[in-house]
């Protein structure tokens, strides 16, 4: 017979532990979400992100990585009652795009259609969602790829290269019927772009340089600034795109 209270103590103590661990990236991570993360968290989750942050990560791409990573352990608990395997097999992969990208309109039709009432309810009573509705399409790519890249620097190789995640991305993207919005009110768009490139379209190598960083962050999605600055060569690795 397992003994409940000492459970529960070793739960507590496991996760005051973490937030403990939490605190040497705390520049970093933010101080106010620093318990949610560690109830959220694993204890290989939390080295993970150390180890990131004593590798020189940039601060911005870590908060990133650590909210994405604790949104993807509480998903996961709720939706399979374990914590994030390691590499998470294709059809856990799957399973996260369908409950987070649906159709209304079949929903309305078939309650069972996209994310479970109760997945959704657990997430909301964490604060991890608050907008009703299929998530937005960018959001969930986004998700996949700190997933990607964290089952990387794990030394794994996942699935998100799988044909049938793709697939499974563009039918539910299509399906979602979610209108594409622009982030930022500023967003450099391609005739910005254009302008900048021609403003360092020379030969020195200050302008080859300037062009280089100009592509690669609008390639890549549109990278912060302070991402930008502190990208260097090793940074860079072919991924498969999700």
């Amino acid at each position: 017979m397992v003994d409940s209270t000492k459970t529960a103590g070793s739960d507590s103590q496991a996760v005051v532990r973490r937030a403990d661990e939490l605190d040497a990236p705390d520049a970093i991570l933010p101080f106010d979400r620093r318990d949610q993360l560690a109830a959220l968290l694993t204890d290989d989750d939390v080295a993970t992100l150390k180890h990131l942050a004593q590798e020189g990560m940039g601060e911005n791409t870590l908060r990133a990585l650590a909210s994405d990573l604790g949104y993807l352990e509480a998903w996961c608990r709720l939706a399979t009652g374990d914590p994030l395997p390691w590499p998470a097999p294709e059809a856990l992969l799957l399973k996260f795009v369908a409950h987070h990208l649906w159709d209304p309109v079949k929903r309305a039709e078939d309650p069972a259609h996209g994310m479970p009432a109760y997945v959704e309810v657990g997430l909301r009573a964490e604060r991890l969602i608050r907008a009703d509705g299929p998530h937005a399409p960018g959001t969930v790519r986004r998700r996949l790829t700190s997933w990607s890249i964290l089952t990387r620097w794990r030394g794994f190789t996942g699935a998100f290269g799988a044909p049938s995640l793709k697939s499974a991305l563009r039918l539910a993207v299509k399906a979602s019927n979610r209108p594409r919005q622009r982030k930022s009110k500023k967003a450099v768009t391609l005739d910005i772009l254009a302008m900048l490139l021609q403003a360092c379209a020379g030969d020195r190598l200050v302008d080859v340089r300037d062009r280089a960083l100009l592509l690669t962050a609008f390639a890549s999605g549109g990278r912060r600034r302070s991402e930008v600055a502190a990208l260097r060569v090793e940074d860079l690795a072919d991924e498969e795109p999700v």
